[in-house]
């Protein structure tokens, strides 16, 4: 075998695990961008030390182990990612104030194609699609990052104990100690239960296409009835949120009224439905990206949409047009 040979083989073996590591980067990281850079870090340190790979563990354990190491340095830095939520309180449509706050405040929303791999096993799907919603990432922001660790591996990607107390070279009492104390964080964080995005679930679409047409012609009356009493609003960067139809249709007949005559294009993202949000140029027929819309549903309702404004990061992130035409 040639080196070049070997080199496009290594190479091949690598790639065939970077969108797992990549969900895993994110769960751990709350930003995309900084998952694919910590995706990318473990790929050269894999690639540079795999003379030094003995094969006492799978080729797969190997890499979960540099990319956990990726990622604790990462966050030992002081990083960690929230929601407009975690941080106020909600503000009053009328006087609302839009503040923004720099990076790396917020957590980021992630297309599914880059942090959910394949798998043929509907119960792993759905756990997969469960761990990267918004409301979930957000809670795990709150575990110190081993016990984020421990979580994910033995939550999320149902790896044993000792896989878990190998990987982090401690004691499977350990492992257990911070799994117990990662879940009873979470279970205090009252993680409201969502919907996944179901393209074959026909009362979903249904509410998402009377979604779609309420927000187009912008008939706030229609749009609250579809929300949760509760529902709430939040526009990343700003640390604005809003809550309860009164003050989401006040905010959007207000200052949001700027949305007038947009257009959405249907995605998903973090495991939910989303909408690319086109808003009118000057230039007649012309629509310029605007804010990525993140759903979560419950119970047949709209519990949550989060705004994401930042275009130039998402839209090419998640392969939107840069315009659109009609």
């Amino acid at each position: 075998m040639t080196d070049s040979t070997a080199t496009i083989e290594l190479d091949a073996r690598l790639e065939k695990h970077r969108v797992e590591l990549t969900g895993y980067c994110y769960r751990m990281l709350g930003s995309s961008f900084e998952a694919e850079d910590a995706v990318q870090d473990t790929m050269v340190r894999a690639w540079r030390s795999f003379d030094k790979f003995e094969g006492r563990s799978s080729l797969r354990s190997w890499l979960y182990r540099i990319a956990t190491n990726v990622c604790l340095d990462m966050l030992n830095a002081g990083n960690r990612r929230a929601r407009p939520m975690d941080l106020s309180e909600p503000q009053h449509h009328a006087t609302a104030v839009l503040k923004e706050r720099a990076e790396p405040t917020w957590l980021e929303p992630a297309p599914d194609g880059r942090v959910l791999p394949d798998t043929a096993d509907p119960e792993r799907a759905v756990v997969a699609r469960e761990s990267v919603r918004l409301a979930f990432m957000a809670a795990l922001q709150h575990l110190p990052p081993k016990q984020r660790a421990v979580l994910i591996l033995r939550e999320v990607l149902a790896w044993r104990a000792q896989e878990v107390a190998d990987l982090l070279g401690t004691s499977v009492a350990s492992v257990n100690s911070a799994l117990q104390r990662a879940r009873s964080t979470l279970s205090a964080a009252d993680i409201r239960e969502s919907d996944q995005a179901q393209p074959a679930d026909e009362e979903q679409q249904k509410l998402l296409k009377r979604y779609v047409e309420a927000f187009e012609g912008y008939d706030m009356v229609k749009l609250t009835a579809l929300l949760h009493d509760d529902a709430v609003l939040s526009m990343p960067p700003y640390d604005l949120w809003l809550q309860g139809h009164d003050e989401i249709s006040g905010w959007m007949l207000g200052h949001g009224s700027v949305c007038r005559g947009s257009l959405l294009v249907p995605t998903v993202a973090n495991g939910t439905p989303a909408f690319a949000q086109y808003h009118p140029t000057q230039t007649p027929g012309r629509f310029e990206p605007w804010a990525l819309q993140v759903v979560e549903i419950s119970a047949g309702r709209i519990v949550e949409i989060t705004t994401f404004l930042d275009t130039a990061r998402w839209f090419p992130l998640f392969d939107l047009p840069l315009h659109l035409e009609r």
